[in-house]
């Protein structure tokens, strides 16, 4: 039985643990967290392909370092975040639920009213680390467009499944969707 997967993504290699979802469902583990090697060079990559914009937004938390990176490689000074609940800090909220893949319960995704006047008129690119289901990446886009955003792209460093034939977004490489024997589903 196999227990992990080998990819390759912005000219790097890394081996991803299969996870269970459920009895018929496993995942390969793509954790941006802590490899700033990786999170630079999708970064760069990402950067090639991306639409002009005005901003950045994605969802709390796996996304953060690639968008900050992303940001900071293109001279942006400014990056948001749909935070997975509200803080005190925030103000006017707006909020929109999600439900994961990777998430057992549903999910709040909310921005302020900082957030909204930034984004409000201006060209905003929506980016995640794993685009699967796609729920996350809609709950930002509603987020974007109640603000008053345009939304002029979707991005992420690996399509799972399905969403690797989804024409609405754009990604470096395809992350296949797993049987419980480690074997790629079909």
């Amino acid at each position: 039985m196999k227990d992990s997967y080998t990819l390759n993504v912005a000219g790097l290699t890394r081996e991803l643990p299969l996870c269970r979802v459920n009895d018929e469902l496993y995942i390969g583990a793509f954790v941006i967290f802590g490899d700033v090697e990786l999170t630079v060079a999708c970064a760069k990559e990402l950067l090639k392909i991306a639409p002009e914009h005005d901003i950045l937004i994605t969802a709390e938390s796996k996304g953060i370092p690639l968008v900050y990176e992303m940001a900071r490689q293109h001279g942006e000074n400014k990056y948001l975040i749909a935070r997975k609940a509200a803080k005190l800090y925030m103000r006017n909220v707006f909020s929109t639920e999600v439900t994961s893949i990777t998430t057992a319960n549903r999910q709040h995704l909310c921005i302020d009213q900082a957030d909204a006047d930034l984004m409000r008129g201006r060209r905003v690119l929506i980016i995640d680390d794993v685009i699967s289901t796609g729920e996350s990446l809609k709950a930002v886009e509603k987020l974007v467009v109640q603000a008053g955003g345009n939304v002029v792209g979707r991005m992420a460093i690996l399509a799972e499944g399905d969403a690797a034939n989804r024409k609405d977004i754009l990604f470096l490489q395809k992350l296949p969707l797993f049987n419980p024997d480690g074997s790629e589903k079909a």
